[in-house]
């Protein structure tokens, strides 16, 4: 007796956005429709919404032709970002001395489930 898949999941690793504004962004689309997620996403200025866009289609995508499931059905059932790898780079100050600017990075998940 197999069980039948009802989510699919999709990732974007060491993506160039703060997780901090990431999260901002992904916590409007957590529990919405599929259709209801994208619009916020497409109407969204910040720079995250783009990327999670294309995140949040590739798993709609994994959803309907990997496990044949119907897109009508598909809400954002988790969505999360975590911390990637920081790049560490220095900015000259005053009296030669240096203060750091950390260029932070994300590793975005959307998992897309059946109601």
């Amino acid at each position: 007796m197999s069980e039948r898949i009802t989510s699919a999941k999709a990732t974007a690793k060491t993506v160039r956005v703060s997780p901090r504004k990431s999260r901002l962004v992904i916590d409007l689309i957590r529990g919405k429709s599929v259709g209801e997620a994208i619009s916020i996403l497409k109407f969204s200025p910040n720079k995250a919404a783009g990327v999670i866009e294309k995140v949040l289609m590739s798993a709609i995508a994994n959803a309907e032709n990997n496990f044949d499931l119907d897109v009508e059905d598909l809400f954002v059932s988790e969505a999360f970002v975590n911390e990637g790898p920081t790049m560490k780079r220095f900015r000259p100050r005053a009296k030669g001395s240096a203060s750091p600017i950390n260029k932070r990075t994300s590793h975005l998940t959307v998992v897309v489930s059946e109601k």
